[in-house]
């Protein structure tokens, strides 16, 4: 079984990669990596990994149609969302979450790159 052509974009399998190294190098550190890399690089890998699977699903249970591409507003309206809810919201309720205007930079960097090169219709 093949995964679906979203699925195998290399940005895409590039920021599985990246997300999960960061994850585990977070409570196992495997390198010592740069504060800065290390505090932001789930934060810039978030928008593409997430709008990728929204769009897979998309094109596989609503469109179904594999030139379907997500519409600009909505990649705004999801960045919109993941800074507000995990920069302004969070912090409030939860102590051990911190807002970092830098990680709505990533998100936005993030975003830039499906908005890209991520977003096109799907090749068989």
């Amino acid at each position: 079984m093949r995964l679906p052509t979203e699925l195998r974009h290399p940005l895409f399998l590039t920021g599985v990669g990246l997300y999960v190294f960061a994850c585990v190098n977070r409570y196992w550190p495997i390198w010592r990596l740069p504060t800065f890399v290390n505090s932001h690089l789930a934060d810039l890998v978030d928008l593409p990994l997430q709008l990728t699977m929204v769009l897979w699903l998309m094109r596989r249970f609503y469109f179904r149609q594999p030139a379907f591409v997500l519409p600009t507003s909505w990649i705004v309206a999801s960045w919109v969302v993941i800074a507000v809810w995990f920069e302004l919201i969070m912090p409030r309720f939860n102590p051990r979450m911190t807002a970092d205007p830098l990680d709505v930079v990533a998100y936005t960097l993030g975003g830039l790159v499906f908005w890209r090169w991520m977003n096109r219709p799907a090749q068989a």
